[in-house]
């Protein structure tokens, strides 16, 4: 009897971020990728979003390596929360691995971790499994996918890809070595599934390059560009701009300061001398003659755009006549940030640009049209959408099907399915956990739904607290009771409420023996004191007690 082939998502299927995928064949596992996500509006105080490492955990002596398919923080950013748990060898092409290392650098976790360049065309050994990298076209120099070879046949996961013709760093979707795949056969496709609702193709790269061109020759003053701190080849475009248009480039925000200098220190950013200055230069330099390339096109709290949205930023004040691009489209749970920092920067007089109203902006997933093609080149046998909410993956299975996946073929996965494979035939098995792991401040995981379920009661109506002092021996009320409120009533206003409250709360505890527990007379005043509040107000505060025997 032959192993099962076991395909084991972690993150990234059924959300948009925290990718992760395992693939596990007898007493191997690679994974690939290990993404972050960043916290929706409801995640109240959450900083990051990583995968459930759980079933890693349980299975750690069968881990082998890690595969990073490209430098974008989804398919990185929980590495060095991985790598503290987990040290494998980490294969990745050139620029991914200067993001990651220093990513890992400012985890202090560097100097323990085993990083390995490799370049397209490689064939890595890791356990039963023989992992090539391909080239994509992203919006990242050095994205790419993989083709996998085990023992049941070939897998071949795409990454984030699309096809661009005409790429900024000459970088394209190697279609000839996924024909060569599909010749061989393909077992299994895992493909991008971010944009399979948009129908035709995804536009070139190079328009953004000629939409700052433009921007910078008809601006009439300083131009601030937001971007992700990933996306080197924007900077790239811009740097290209600056030039044909006579401008400096000033750079600010930590992550893009440190992501320029490993670009340019390898070679992915190609700048003349002089062309990017630090503060000085940059003060002494006529407005018009300017660009500047900030973080915090997410809206991000302690962004650099948004400290300039602020005005609280170091070196840059928002004055009239600046232009200021977000060349970048919300992530899904962040508009409201984003729109908060645009209404700021209207009004310190900026003129603004943002992808509702100038094209600044294109997508690096590949649509409709071309997913086609990738489907019709390797002609898998099986076929599971990845990277995607649920209606995403739903809507690429469809369309896998009606170019040639057998009916019933096309699995569609969400975070913890397990899809095994074996010699005759591929189904969905058990479950293993894949939920969400929170990031708050130093704490990983130490935040859970019911904190989060406590955190949104206190954030819409307050917190009410009844402090009672009761005798040791007989447990009656010693004094009256002590409450307090915020974030419920105005004190000052309702204090008739808050009299109301500490006789409720006395009232609550008549009858008791004076051998109640603790956590009866709590559990009474709670009840009591919620009702009433409730019946008075039509909320719902929290309501805390604190017991004191004297």
């Amino acid at each position: 009897m032959t192993e099962k082939l076991r395909v084991i998502p972690l993150g990234g299927l059924g959300e948009i971020g925290r990718n992760m995928m395992l693939l596990e064949y007898g007493d191997d596992i690679i994974v690939v990728d290990v993404g972050l996500m960043f916290p929706e509006e409801e995640m109240l105080g959450v900083d990051l979003v990583i995968p459930d490492f759980s079933y890693l955990r349980d299975h750690k002596d069968k881990l082998r390596a890690v595969f990073l398919t490209h430098g974008h923080e989804d398919h990185v950013g929980a590495l060095p929360y991985f790598r503290r748990e987990f040290n494998a060898p980490i294969y990745s092409t050139k620029l991914t691995d200067g993001l990651i290392r220093v990513k890992l650098q400012e985890h202090r976790l560097l100097q323990d971790s085993e990083t390995h360049v490799i370049t397209p065309g490689e064939v890595i050994t890791a356990g039963i499994f023989e992992v090539e990298f391909f080239t994509v076209a992203h919006s990242i120099p050095d994205a790419c996918g993989l083709i996998i070879r085990t023992p049941l046949g070939l897998l071949v996961h795409t990454g984030d890809f699309k096809l661009d013709h005409t790429p900024v760093m000459d970088q394209h979707t190697d279609l000839i070595r996924l024909a060569q795949v599909g010749a061989e056969g393909c077992l299994l496709l895992m493909a991008d599934s971010t944009y399979a609702e948009q129908e035709g193709y995804t536009p070139s790269e190079q328009l953004v390059g000629e939409a700052l061109r433009t921007i910078l020759v008809n601006a009439p003053g300083r131009v601030i560009v937001a971007t992700f701190a990933s996306l080197i080849s924007r900077v790239q475009l811009l740097v290209d701009a600056a030039v044909f248009t006579g401008r400096k480039i000033f750079v600010t925000g930590r992550s893009m300061i440190d992501n320029v200098a490993m670009a340019r220190q390898l070679g992915y950013i190609n700048a003349p001398e002089g062309v990017i200055i630090g503060v000085e230069e940059m003060r002494n330099t006529p407005a018009s003659k300017l660009v500047v390339i900030t973080t915090g096109s997410q809206g991000e709290p302690t962004s650099a755009l948004t400290r300039m949205a602020n005005g609280d930023h170091r070196h840059i004040t928002i004055s009239k006549g600046d232009t200021i691009v977000l060349s970048s489209s919300p992530v899904p749970g962040n508009e409201t940030a984003v729109y908060r920092n645009v209404d700021n920067l209207f009004r310190l007089g900026a003129d603004v640009l943002y992808n509702r109203i100038s094209n600044i902006h294109v997508r690096g997933h590949a649509s409709r049209e071309e997913l086609k093609i990738i489907q019709g080149l390797l002609q898998p046998e099986y076929f599971v959408p990845i990277h995607g909410e649920y209606r995403h993956l739903v809507v690429h299975a469809r369309l896998a099907e009606s170019v040639g996946v057998p009916q019933g073929n096309a699995f569609v996965l969400t975070d913890g399915d397990v899809l095994e494979i074996d010699e005759e035939s591929a189904w969905i098995g058990d479950r293993v956990p894949a939920s969400y792991v929170y990031v708050d401040g130093l704490g990983i995981g130490d935040v859970d739904q019911h904190i989060l379920r406590d955190r949104a009661h206190l954030s819409t109506d307050g917190v009410v607290v009844v402090m009672v002092a009761v005798d040791k021996q007989t447990g009656k009320l010693e004094r009256p009771a002590e409450v307090l409120a915020r974030g419920f009533v105005d004190v000052e206003d309702r204090e008739d409420l808050l009299d109301q409250t500490r006789r409720v709360a006395a009232k609550a505890l008549e009858g008791v023996e004076h051998y109640a527990e603790f956590g009866d007379i709590n559990s009474r005043i709670r009840d009591a004191v919620s009702k009433f509040l409730y019946d008075e107000t039509r909320r719902r505060p929290m309501v805390l007690t604190v017991t004191v025997e004297v």
